[in-house]
């Protein structure tokens, strides 16, 4: 069975910077996900480094990121 989830990544509201000296240190973006059927839901937040977010700070881009970030938690041997 192929578990499938439908990630909602809220970038403009839903994330906090940290700077150090004026440069972006850490980005806490905060995620909510659930299935087709929102049986199973899950949230929080990831934080990225400057270099992770650099690049990727569209919608699009961060539900890429994360999605990345969370398959890595949850199935490390995956990676």
């Amino acid at each position: 069975m192929k578990w499938r989830m439908l990630f909602n990544v809220y970038t403009n509201l839903k994330h906090n910077i940290r700077y150090e000296e004026d440069n972006v240190a850490e980005v806490q973006v905060y995620f909510i996900s659930y299935d087709e059927g929102r049986t199973l839901n899950m949230n929080g937040y990831i934080p990225l480094t400057a270099e992770e977010f650099e690049g990727n700070e569209s919608t699009a881009a961060l539900k890429g990121v994360i999605r990345n970030k969370l398959i890595e938690r949850l199935e490390p041997e995956a990676v």
